[in-house]
């Protein structure tokens, strides 16, 4: 009953393609500080304060009437007056952070003082506003300090704390159903010892739903679906609440793969056999405006097509602006072999300055992505790579 590869689409049209039916969601929610890091603000912000609201001393130190240090050197020190108020030949000690005293208009920086009793030896000259922190220095009242569309960093939540927000307006994380799917698929909430052989446990949803999470997403993970088109078709039918549904496994062309012929009656197949290896038999569709994405039941396979297209899939609805991928650039210590017509991902392991892609690594084991720091897209349209040759690295979160 499988369906046969009529033709193979390309990883980039493929992406294209599926990311060309995803709008963002823009459904929006106000939450606190202390949980907005790793979300996507939904509107402007305008500082409605300075930062800082007052002038304030940079440094430790003196402050002092700049005046009162012409000429002041190493040298020729100027003798002030140790006080708590200021006047002409005196000087208060502050600290950094601290209220400029009334009257001063610099701070000299400790090392180039010393003191005996209440009299301190100033060592160097200032000029005005030397070592103080302006009004508004770091933000002044009325600007726009982030835009729409702008993904917060702990940084940006400090900022935020600082301009005495508490709450922000963010877009809400997309809902993404994650249903394994496969007869041969034990739950390891139910497993009692090593499956029988034949029987594996379930294992593809649960790195689905772990990335589901770290990219920004809510995960909703239902229990295993036997490889029955009803079975699928109902389990689709009652998540199209989610903003996203991933089916794993049954992607193929065998008797028991039923997912994308399911994903065709329910909506729109757009694609089924895709040029990149492993992930061939990934496919991609959408039913009632919700995308869509069936997972092959190799595990590196499903890895890969998480990468390719949930990845950017989720990034789209989620509203997270692109951001540009870490890339390293090594040498590679072996040749790496691939397959023309198809982007190959090629798992590798670190040494010295060096990679080397790992020996064995097929898409059905696991492990070799665990053992592996990253990993190199060989093009479809080279050969492999030879030894000493530079590439892209990627590393595998």
């Amino acid at each position: 009953m499988g369906r046969i590869f009529k033709e193979r689409t390309s990883v980039d049209q493929a992406l294209k393609l599926f990311l060309e039916h995803i709008s963002a969601l823009k459904k929006t929610e106000e939450i606190s500080l202390e949980t907005c890091a790793g979300r996507v603000l939904a509107e402007a912000v305008i500082s409605e304060r300075n930062v800082p609201h007052y002038r304030r001393a940079a440094m430790d130190g003196y402050a002092v009437r700049a005046s009162d240090t012409m000429g002041a050197s190493p040298t020729n020190p100027v003798m002030l007056q140790l006080s708590d108020r200021i006047e002409e030949g005196s000087t208060i000690w502050v600290h950094t952070g601290a209220a400029m005293p009334e009257g001063t208009d610099a701070v000299v920086v400790v090392e180039d003082t010393s003191t005996t009793g209440n009299l301190v030896e100033i060592r160097a000259q200032v000029y005005p506003n030397r070592n103080v922190g302006q009004i508004g220095e770091d933000i002044k009242k009325e600007d726009r300090v982030f835009e729409e569309g702008h993904f917060l960093r702990p940084c940006d939540v400090a900022v935020l704390a600082s301009l005495g927000f508490d709450r922000v307006k963010v877009f809400e994380k997309p809902v993404i159903a994650v249903i394994p799917t496969g007869d041969e698929l034990v739950s390891r909430k139910k497993s009692v010892g090593v499956p029988p052989p034949g029987m594996v446990l379930e294992t593809n949803g649960l790195m689905s739903v772990l990335y589901v999470k770290k990219w920004g997403g809510i995960p909703r993970y239902l229990d295993i679906v036997p490889d029955n088109p009803d079975s699928i078709k109902k389990a689709i039918e009652s998540n199209l609440d989610a903003d996203m549904i991933i089916l794993s496994g049954g992607t193929s062309v065998g008797k028991r793969d039923h997912a994308p012929e399911v994903v065709a009656s329910l909506g729109e197949l757009l694609v089924h056999g895709i040029g990149v290896s492993p992930g061939k038999p990934a496919a991609l569709g959408i039913i009632h405006n919700i995308p869509v994405v069936c997972l092959p039941g190799y595990p590196v396979a499903s890895l890969v097509a998480l990468y390719f297209f949930v990845r950017p899939g989720l990034r789209k609805l989620a509203a997270i602006p692109e951001a540009p991928e870490l890339i390293l650039k090594r040498r590679l210590a072996a040749k790496i072999s691939s397959k023309i017509g198809y982007v190959n991902f090629i798992r590798v392991v670190f040494e010295g300055d060096r990679v080397r892609p790992l020996t064995g690594a097929k898409s059905g084991v696991l492990s070799s992505v665990a053992k592996a720091d990253g990993y190199v897209l060989v093009p479809e349209n080279i050969e492999g790579y030879e030894e000493g040759e530079e590439v892209d690295v990627f590393l595998i979160e």
